[in-house]
């Protein structure tokens, strides 16, 4: 299962998460997950909404500059080992990672990846009896 994730051109400066969080919620737009990476010039939000296309929408209109990528959330055990079994299966498979984020919640774990081949990645996982969660799932947790 592969989610759309979007990825956010920001400038550094006080206030631009705000706004975005404010046009998304405004929109009626849920954020699920999101990591920000930044340099000294420019950030980049990425992050996992309940309507990607109403959200390119709205945030192009507000001249944002935004992307879309195929992410593959893993959804694993909240324990050591879980991840690290994970990752194996992913390198065996050939895949490289380019990032990664997670959140947990409980006994599970979810993990967030953009990998250089997301669909063998998300092959690979499957064919090792792991759970890859639908965006629409992200909301029911």
């Amino acid at each position: 299962m592969l989610i759309k994730q979007l990825s956010i051109f920001l400038e550094n400066k006080k206030g631009r998460f705000t706004e975005v969080a404010k046009l998304l919620g405004e929109a009626g737009i849920n954020m699920s997950a999101f990591t920000v990476s930044e340099n000294s010039d420019f950030g980049i939000l990425r992050l996992i909404v309940s309507d990607t296309e109403k959200a390119l929408e709205v945030l192009r209109s507000n001249l944002y500059a935004v992307s879309v990528a195929d992410v593959v959330c893993l959804h694993c055990p909240n324990q050591p080992g879980a991840l690290a079994r994970a990752m194996q299966i992913i390198t065996d498979a050939g895949v490289f990672i380019e990032y990664m984020y997670a959140f947990s919640q409980g006994d599970a774990a979810n993990v967030i990846l953009r990998a250089d081949n997301v669909e063998k990645c998300a092959e690979a996982l499957k064919a090792n009896k792991l759970e890859l969660l639908a965006a629409s799932d992200l909301y029911k947790l």
